[in-house]
């Protein structure tokens, strides 16, 4: 274990204003005037393992940057080093300042993400594991297609009700980057799939099988052969790691296993390996990443030398205390401090609200406020730990015809489960609209598109509504399943119930089909649950439909924000796990609540409740000037049962001069 510092924390630092030391004598470029004192160590660190604890916003790219210059520049050939990071892009950039720093030498680094230097590796050895050198590699579109040509082979008959392409090819995935057996991650992720397991695995193994025969390997297989070629082969791990004399990867805390030990097994012989990440900012474990992958270094490595990057470039120093705050109680890491040389800026504001509503209205307001003081919308940002926490703002957002884009997850009214449980209230208050009746209809088993269109013209003839499917005389193939449509709209019509109560008949109507179309059924029956909740503030259905409908923004989802391309006076919504890397002026973070942020479930499983910690660490560390926290109180968690009042457990003991406390009435707006 790493030493744990002592508890800490409010800290603020006026060392580094202490000169930093001078450039190498001869030096093109000046170092220890470009640098803080703990860059400039981590730049000019000479040979073995060095491990570099890079807090949110300490100039963590600078460092690599200049780390690359500094060794081209003192005679290590620019061929010899390899730097290594998780986007094609983030290499780019690092690669092209340092020659903007020094010159075109470094250009000839070798750069990229972990599968393009597999690639480069296997396409040089491919005979040797086996493969033509003129091996295929699939996407995952092909490998999903892959699979699903197999799915119909080993279930001809069609009676095994098995997952679909997309999920296989995530199931598969997960046990090569988590070094899980399948049948853990089918347990851990997708439970309902538990009794299909044995044929799940047979598909897997025709799927690796038929790969083999046709010289294809997946994205996973990259690492995979690497490993292997690494692991078994000495002579070539030797030669691969006499080629690279110095290696750097960037944001180590995300390495799965397998990737650190390919890094192991390449520095083995030199150990000339610089590691940069923050155990803190550890949050995609649902990809196979291991935050235990940094805490170990120092163990795998001997001798390891830790620099810790604590002064922060992004922050306000009120801001960064409630980060240090955060991460200080957490179980496993380095103890780091993070400070800034700016001074002033407000605390953190923990702000309760009386209902999910009102927690929505007061984002609104703040961000009006802030608005009308002249800071443009693409400057504030509104995370969030999951997609449906953003459902009920983003009412309130159109409603305020304040445009945003969403980042990470869907809008609510774009997916497939969420329409599908609004076309079945339409057709209530709109018995002539044929998109809804057709998806309705088509819902149904055994009833195709010539057969829906022929049942919405009968019913649009009576011109009785919804009630026109009860007294037609129809004719169809599957008159069991359109039975259970006809009591649907019987019992609603028989026994008018609150809107949240038709809502509810409606989800014990659809539930059935959601679990047959979508393998991640759970997750979706909790996004339905809350739209249930929206309805609850609801009288009248034709409101409710009109506030769902109303003009969305242009912007898709998949546009993706940076802060260098921004997105013209657009508000940004974005999950926390999208969000990472990036910075905003302001930022609220929605649903500080205990039990959903920490989730319920996280709450049992030690490793979880660690993951969400640092997942807060990191909503709060992308504010820049302003950083609001939001929470509503006295909210019915269908999961437990139970009603949640309490502030996440992660802000419950912050004191209250690093954090201040507000309560906000929905009378008050």
């Amino acid at each position: 274990m790493p030493p744990i510092g002592e508890k800490k924390i409010v800290c603020h630092s006026s060392d580094h204003n202490d000169t930093i030391g001078r450039g190498s004598q001869g030096s093109s470029i000046d170092y220890g005037r470009e640098l803080n004192p703990a860059q400039l160590e981590a730049v000019t660190f000479e040979k073995g393992p060095l491990l570099v604890i890079a807090g949110a916003g300490s100039g963590k790219t600078r460092t690599l940057t200049y780390r690359v210059a500094h060794l081209v520049e003192n005679g290590v050939s620019p061929k010899s080093i390899l730097l290594l990071s998780f986007t094609r892009k983030a290499s780019q950039e690092m690669l092209k300042r340092a020659t903007k720093l020094l010159d075109n030498r470094c250009q000839e680094v070798t750069g990229g993400t972990f599968h393009s230097f597999a690639n480069i590796i296997l396409r040089r050895y491919a005979k040797v594991i086996g493969f033509d050198h003129g091996f295929t590699i699939i996407d995952r579109g092909d490998s999903e297609d892959l699979m699903g040509m197999i799915r119909k082979e080993v279930d001809a008959g069609g009676s095994c009700h098995l997952p679909r392409k997309s999920t296989l090819a995530s199931l598969f995935s997960r046990t090569v980057n988590k070094g899980l057996p399948l049948e853990d991650i089918v347990y851990e992720e997708y439970p309902h799939l538990g009794a299909q397991i044995d044929v799940i695995d047979r598909i897997r193994q025709v799927y690796a099988q038929r790969k083999r025969e046709h010289h294809f390997m997946d994205y996973d297989d990259l690492l995979v052969y690497l490993l292997r070629l690494l692991s078994d082969h000495h002579d070539i791990r030797r030669r691969i790691s006499d080629m690279y004399e110095y290696i750097m990867v960037d944001e180590y805390q995300d390495t799965n296993a397998m990737q650190a030990e390919i890094v192991f097994l390449l520095a083995g012989s030199h150990r000339n390996l610089m590691v940069v990440g923050d155990d803190a900012q550890s949050i995609y474990a649902f990809r196979g990443a291991n935050y235990k992958n940094i805490i170990d270094f120092p163990h795998r490595f001997p001798g390891t030398h830790i620099i810790k990057l604590e002064q922060n470039y992004r922050s306000l120093q009120p801001i960064l205390d409630l980060a240090n705050a955060l991460i200080e109680p957490a179980a496993e890491k380095y103890s780091k401090c993070l400070f800034t040389q700016r001074g002033g800026g407000q605390l953190p504001v923990l702000a309760a609200t009386t209902s999910e509503n009102a927690q929505s209205r007061y984002v609104v307001r703040e961000i009006a406020r802030l608005r009308s003081k002249g800071l443009p919308l693409d400057r504030i940002a509104v995370l969030f730990r999951a997609s449906f926490h953003s459902f009920d703002l983003e009412l309130e957002l159109t409603r305020a015809s304040m445009p945003f884009i969403k980042v990470g997850g869907f809008k609510l009214a774009e997916s497939a489960h969420i329409k599908d449980v609004l076309a079945h209230l339409r057709i209530f208050i709109a018995p002539r609209d044929r998109l809804s009746w057709n998806r309705v209809l088509l819902l149904v088993e055994k009833i195709g598109p010539r057969t829906a269109e022929r049942i919405y013209e009968t019913i649009a003839r009576q011109g009785i509504g919804a009630q026109g499917l009860l007294s037609a005389g129809l004719k169809v193939k599957n008159k069991p399943g359109l039975d259970r449509l006809k009591d649907l709209i019987s019992t609603m019509y028989a026994a008018p119930h609150s809107l949240v109560g038709w809502g509810e008949r409606v989800l014990q109507y659809y539930l059935p089909k959601l679990k047959e179309r979508f393998d991640d059924h759970p997750r979706r029956v909790r996004d339905i649950e809350q739209l249930l909740t929206i309805m609850e503030r609801y009288e009248h259905l034709e409101d409710f439909l009109a506030d769902m409908t109303l003009e969305p923004p242009n912007t898709s989802v998949e546009d993706r924000l940076t802060v260098d391309e921004g997105h013209a006076d657009s508000l940004t919504l974005s999950t926390i796990h999208s969000a990472k890397g990036l910075e905003w002026d302001t930022v609220f973070i929605l649903w500080a609540l205990d039990g959903r942020f920490p989730s319920s479930q996280s709450c049992e499983q030690p490793n979880s409740l660690e993951e969400e910690r640092r997942l807060m660490y990191v909503a709060a560390t992308r504010a820049q000037h302003h950083l609001n926290i939001t929470y509503p109180v006295g909210i019915f968690d269908h999961a437990t049962q139970s009603v949640l009042y309490e502030p996440s457990r992660f802000l419950d003991a912050i004191p209250e001069e690093v954090l201040e406390r507000r309560y906000f009435k929905a009378g008050s707006f």
